[in-house]
């Protein structure tokens, strides 16, 4: 009876899942775990004692809820958001709180890094989609170098989420013991073998001199998932109730791993609906897509080429739509399957949190046209689920106009299992068949991976075909589909109208940043305006 635990570290908490080779999961454990955003919208942080702290619940639960002994786990893995990053000293100790996935201050240093990429016309620009996000690695340690001189000396080295949570659980304390996720490293540092790792360092140490030295502090050895990042130290196994010594694969981001618990084969494009969406999908063909967060052999299975795109916000946009109406998301959806492609008269474009592709542009913000005086909160969220499949579509036809098979739509994901609407637009906007897992999956890549490292299997397929739920197929309704031809239409106009980075010829395109601009600059005044408050006390 082969058992093995799955690690699923969210935004908000972590999910810690026990599986048997053959019954599938027995069980599941759920710790949450704060999310500082203070009254910054751009920032958002987490502990890393939080996460551990966490993790340690999560695991005797799920121990507990799986009537499984720790001693009779064989292996483990652990996945997490990305990029999030936290700076540690030369014993791996956190110097800060972790810079989350969607914190998004270092968008100055992100466009710093752009501009010196093309102006030296380094080969790593074209294989991150050709702009580098606020929301990876390097824009993050740069951010932090300039605002934390005071600490510059005790930086070691920076790490990826479930780096860090893999090196901790083995015990790991020095730098050059480091294993790190080529899935995170190639996705958001712009790192691969081909050009033999990071970027150069002159190159960085030109975009800002308080670079020097960071490519040899980003050391380590570099593993794909399913290679053997360590093994479980003694401090460890005590908190979490394990047997010492059992292997732990090398980490990944969590999107990556969903789309393997979803069932993803060559063809297939995985949807991981939730607080954002992550769009995955696997070629052999190595080429640069632009636009894309990355190309990266090994990135979502070993053996295949993978791709990451997406969105910044769904599940959070959904939610900070009910927050302003004072309602739930859960009360919106109520009478939502009533509601007919286009006939809310609104077109959202859901750049709330930036955009993540194909324009990679954080400084762009929501749009909602056509309002009228009788608009609800449930008009809007639905014409947001409608934006949101518009946006997956545009993406979808960018991976295809380079090579990229799409022949499945597998929408995974919490939001999806949750939402039938949801799936039905998206069915109707791409006019394919979409699929949604009819279980949970989160965990599942975990533990195929886990499995695979304590060589209770042989191979991803092998686990997928034993592990992966079957699936619930939505098929888009012609009549509904002619309306969101006409409408994608309109969307597609709008999004590089609005959204084109700085284009001279466009002045439309300078709108949205202008706006966060310029609300920046007050902020950052501390100005209290009294004027309302004066025309009120007239009133």
């Amino acid at each position: 009876m082969p058992l093995v635990a799955g690690v699923d570290f969210g935004t908000l908490n972590v999910r810690v899942s026990i599986f048997e080779k053959h019954a599938g999961r027995l069980g599941m454990g759920s710790a949450d775990y704060p999310l500082n955003r203070g009254h910054d919208p751009e920032l958002a942080t987490q502990k890393h004692e939080d996460h551990m702290a966490a993790l340690e619940i999560a695991m005797h639960l799920a121990l507990e809820c799986s009537s499984v002994h720790g001693e009779l786990i064989e292996a483990l893995a652990i996945d997490t958001t990305g990029s999030s990053v936290v700076m540690v000293d030369e014993n791996l100790a956190p110097l800060d709180d972790y810079y989350l996935w969607c914190d998004h201050r270092a968008w100055r240093e992100a466009e710093e890094i752009t501009t010196a990429a093309h102006r030296e016309n380094i080969e790593a620009i074209r294989w991150c989609g050709g702009v580098y996000s606020s929301e990876w690695g390097l824009a993050k340690v740069l951010h932090w170098l300039r605002h934390h001189p005071s600490r510059r000396q005790q930086f070691a080295t920076a790490l990826e989420h479930c780096d860090m949570v893999a090196a901790t659980l083995c015990g790991i304390t020095t730098t050059r013991a480091i294993t790190r996720s080529v899935c995170a490293m190639g996705h958001k540092w712009m790192w691969s073998e081909q050009w033999g790792g990071l970027p150069a360092q002159d190159f960085l140490t030109r975009v800002d001199p308080l670079f020097a030295g960071i490519r040899e502090k980003l050391s380590g050895v570099y593993r794909t998932s399913g290679e053997h990042a360590g093994d479980l130290c003694k401090q460890w196994a005590a908190r979490l109730g394990l047997r010492v010594g059992i292997p732990i694969a090398a980490s990944a981001l969590d999107a990556h791993w969903d789309a393997i618990g979803a069932n993803i084969r060559m063809g297939d494009v995985v949807n991981v609906v939730g607080t954002s969406t992550c769009i995955m999908a696997m070629t052999d063909e190595t080429r640069p897509i632009p636009g894309v967060s990355g190309v990266v052999p090994g990135s979502v299975h070993p053996s295949h080429v993978g791709i990451e795109a997406g969105l910044s916000a769904v599940g959070d946009l959904f939610a900070a739509i009910a927050r302003r109406s004072g309602s739930t998301v859960q009360s919106l959806s109520v009478g939502l399957e009533k509601y007919s492609a286009g006939q809310t008269g609104l077109l959202r474009l859901c750049w709330d949190n930036g955009d993540r592709t194909v324009l990679t542009n954080p400084a762009l913000r929501g749009m909602t046209l056509g309002w009228n005086l009788s608009h609800t909160a449930q008009d809007e969220f639905f014409a947001a689920i409608e934006g949101t499949a518009f946006h997956t579509r545009l993406i979808l036809k960018r991976m295809e106009e380079y090579g990229t098979p799409v022949r499945r739509v597998i929408n995974g994901g919490g939001i999806p299992r949750m939402n039938a609407v949801l799936n039905q637009v998206y069915a109707n906007v791409l006019n394919k068949p979409v699929l949604v897992p009819c279980d949970d999956v989160t965990g599942l890549g975990a533990a195929i991976f886990a499995f695979l490292v304590s060589d209770n299997i042989a191979s991803v397929e092998e686990g997928q075909n034993l592990l992966c739920p079957p699936f619930r197929t939505y098929e888009p309704v012609a009549e509904e589909n002619l309306v969101y031809e006409k409408l994608y239409a309109i969307f597609h106009d709008l999004y590089f109208h609005f959204g084109a980075h700085n284009d001279k010829s466009n002045p439309w395109s300078c709108t949205l940043p202008s706006l966060r601009s310029i609300a920046s600059e007050v902020l950052a005044r501390g100005t209290v305006n009294s004027t309302v408050g004066s025309i009120m006390n007239e009133v």
